[in-house]
């Protein structure tokens, strides 16, 4: 299959109705390369794969990882499907596999691990994480029970990446109250020395704060990885949170600091939840003056790939056509030029001043107490802002109340069942503490529902 064109399989509204579903958005990077189309892998005449995926040796460990990682948080439904998915990933190549308890409904684990034991256990690192975010799950021995489950879950005796999960958000004393007071980090580390754990990690969102306090101490932990949100809009980008200040630090200011003190990335959201898959027509045209047959994912995922501190990059594959795709940007991957990063920061200055919502749909607000699809109503108003339907312009303008209507018409063909809208938010702020964006949620809920308004 070759370069998809922008529009090819499916529309914008169709692939924003299967992401507020819960479907996959195509999230990939990483890092390699050397060569174009020419050396795309090939089938030979007798069948056997020619693997080009590009590979980083893992400091310490010397473990050769694969820049494309299978991300696991939005898999089929099916077995047989996600079967065939990894059977494919491993044959081309595809060595990191990333889950965590939470997943899919606390089904990934078990899923991956029904998956991955099919294959010889040198053929795979699995990544899953301590994702105890849940305040009641906070004392050691509940912490304990869902680490263990972890490797009953995935059919290993050891685990090769293991992170504390989505660290950030509370600050430093959710922080300590998750992982340090109650001893649970020196456990980890304990395991780590046994060989339980073969690299101990965290992955980060929020306050930056928590983010250097680990690095800080690297002398006492000795963090093998860390996980981080990097692509070229947050590069020197940050959102903004409630009180008007950067949510957290910029990608720049993170990978610098991994890189200074040697600590390799992992990195997730390369496309920022799919809006760098999306770019609108102008921002398009541009890449495609330069590279005529690449998409704008295919941009993003190279532009992550010309870093030399990532160790991989996560893509959450729920279809066959996202892998293959995937496998071959990755097999090899062509590093970024100088014209062509200075496009990329060019593009992103220009996206900075959209008025979009910074939702990355990882659905850990979800599921909402009154039936709101959260990230299905944030991916149609940013859509809506890509499409140029929004910002509405002044009352008195010709097209107003025209513009008003297809938002209201599209978000009933992204949407189509009025239960899920934003207008059946409560303001009960339940999602608040889930986000790790840290956006406001139910404040953006009444954006779009005042823009739904008739008057």
């Amino acid at each position: 299959m070759g370069k998809q064109s922008k529009k090819s399989d499916m529309n914008r509204r169709q692939f924003l109705h299967k992401l507020g579903l819960g479907a996959a958005v195509m999230a990939i990077d990483p890092l390699s390369v050397l060569a174009g189309e020419a050396n795309r892998p090939q089938a030979n005449v007798g069948g056997e794969i020619q693997n080009q995926m590009t590979y980083r040796v893992k400091h310490g460990s010397g473990d050769k990882v694969s820049l494309l990682g299978f991300g696991m948080m939005r898999l089929p439904d099916s077995q047989d499907e996600i079967n065939r998915l990894v059977d494919y990933a491993i044959a081309h190549g595809v060595n990191y596999f990333d889950t965590a308890p939470m997943y899919k409904g606390g089904r990934s684990e078990s899923m991956t691990g029904a998956a991955l034991s099919r294959h010889p256990r040198e053929k795979y690192y699995v990544a899953t994480k301590m994702s105890n975010q849940r305040e009641g799950l906070w004392a050691f021995d509940d912490s304990r029970k869902m680490y263990e489950k972890s490797f009953s879950d995935l059919r290993v005796d050891y685990i090769d990446y293991y992170l504390l999960h989505s660290v950030g958000g509370g600050g430093i004393d959710t922080l300590k109250a998750r992982f340090l007071d109650n001893g649970l980090l020196e456990f980890l580390l304990k395991e780590r020395e046994a060989g339980r754990i073969r690299h101990l990690g965290f992955s980060y969102h929020g306050d930056v704060s928590v983010f250097d306090f680990l690095l800080d101490h690297q002398d006492e932990y000795h963090w093998d990885f860390a996980q981080i949100q990097m692509n070229y809009l947050d590069w020197r980008h940050a959102s903004l949170n409630k009180s008007g200040r950067k949510r957290d630090a910029d990608a720049e200011y993170l990978y610098d600091k991994l890189e200074k003190t040697g600590v390799q990335a992992v990195v997730m959201e390369p496309l920022r939840g799919g809006a760098l898959a999306l770019l609108d027509d102008e921002l398009y045209k541009r890449l495609t003056a330069l590279r005529p047959h690449d998409t704008p994912a295919s941009w993003a995922f190279r532009w992550v790939g010309s870093h030399p501190n990532i160790l991989t990059t996560l893509s959450g594959m729920n279809q066959m056509s996202h892998m293959e795709e995937n496998v071959r940007t990755f097999s090899p991957l062509e590093p970024c030029t100088e014209a062509e990063n200075k496009l990329l920061e060019e593009i992103a200055d220009v996206m900075a001043g959209f008025p979009t919502i910074p939702c990355t749909t990882c659905h850990y607000c979800m599921p909402c107490p009154y039936g709101v699809d959260i990230p299905g109503n944030f991916a149609y108003y940013n859509d809506a802002v890509a499409q140029k339907i929004l910002p509405l312009p002044d009352k008195q303008a010709a097209d107003y109340m025209s513009r008003k209507e297809q938002f209201a018409d599209g978000l009933r063909k992204a949407l189509p069942d009025a239960s899920t809208w934003a207008t059946q938010c409560a303001d009960c702020e339940e999602c608040l503490k889930k986000c790790p964006q840290q956006i406001r949620i139910p404040n953006q809920m009444a954006r779009i529902v005042e823009t739904l308004r008739k008057r």
